[in-house]
Order: structure tokens, then C-alpha cells, then sequence
């Protein structure tokens, strides 16, 4: 058995890319931004950003292309991706992306911190019941997820 998964918590360096195929099908690309800090040998704190090139199908890619911008936090989960080609100059050049199968955007439109929740800010929310009112389930229904 084989797995190829790739999950990254990071910070979009520049604002998407949106095109549609050919067939009509959304694609939206992205960077992210990761970073890594450790204590070395010698005491000293270093640092080290890596930067990881994302692509979105579908859905997903018209949701990125509506609401991801520079800056945002970002969840990224999917599958790692290396395709190839050869340049007008002749030489084969080679690319590893993720392919992402799920999102969550981390924080609100400005900036601020939404928690695990991964909405995209900006709603609102009726107050919780306290104890003496009743709480009434509904269905929630595929199509009137966000995401």
C-alpha cells in the first residue's frame, strides 16, 4: 500500500491565478509560504521559509479565486505532484506541486483569526441559547456549505 498525501499550514505569497481549461473546468494556482524555525548547535535561533506551489481544481478553484489573497492563512491538504516539460529553449524542466483536495482558510478577510472553524469571516452567528430556551436542529444541506 502507497501513500502520497502532503499538508501544509502556511501563508499565500501572492494572489491567485485563476484560468479555465479548454473543457471549461476551473484551475486556480497558489504559492505558500512555510516557515521553519530551530535553535542550532551553537545556541543560535535560524530560520528557513520554504515555498510550496499549490493547484486547485473545480469548486475548489473558483472558492480560492474568490476569497484567497496575499497574506491569508491558509490549510492546505492533497496529494504531491511533479509534471514535466520542455522549454522553447529545448531543456526539460520539471515541477512538483500539490495538488489540493481540501482547504481551510485560517483567518478572516482582514486578518483576523476565525479559529479551527475555517470560515471565511464575516458571518453572523445568532447568540447561543442559554439554559432555559430550547436549541432546534436543522439539516444542513451540501449546497449551502461554503466551502
Amino acid at each position: 500500500m502507497d501513500l502520497n498525501r502532503a499538508t501544509i499550514i502556511g501563508r499565500v505569497i501572492r494572489d491567485p491565478e485563476v484560468r479555465t481549461t479548454t473543457s471549461g473546468q476551473s484551475v486556480t494556482t497558489i504559492s505558500v509560504a512555510t516557515n521553519r524555525s530551530w535553535t542550532d548547535g551553537a545556541g543560535v535561533k535560524q530560520e528557513k521559509g520554504e515555498f510550496h506551489n499549490c493547484v486547485m481544481w473545480g469548486k475548489l478553484a473558483e472558492i480560492a479565486g474568490q476569497y484567497l489573497t496575499k497574506g491569508r492563512r491558509i490549510y492546505i491538504e492533497g496529494r504531491i505532484e511533479t509534471r514535466d516539460w520542455t522549454g522553447q529553449d529545448g531543456i526539460k524542466r520539471y515541477r512538483t506541486e500539490i495538488i489540493s483536495e481540501n482547504m481551510i482558510m485560517l483567518d478572516g478577510p482582514r486578518g483576523t483569526t476565525q479559529g479551527s472553524t475555517g470560515t471565511s469571516g464575516g458571518e453572523n452567528y445568532p447568540p447561543a441559547p442559554t439554559n432555559n430556551q430550547s436549541v432546534v436542529e436543522e439539516e444542513i444541506k451540501v449546497e449551502d456549505i461554503p466551502f
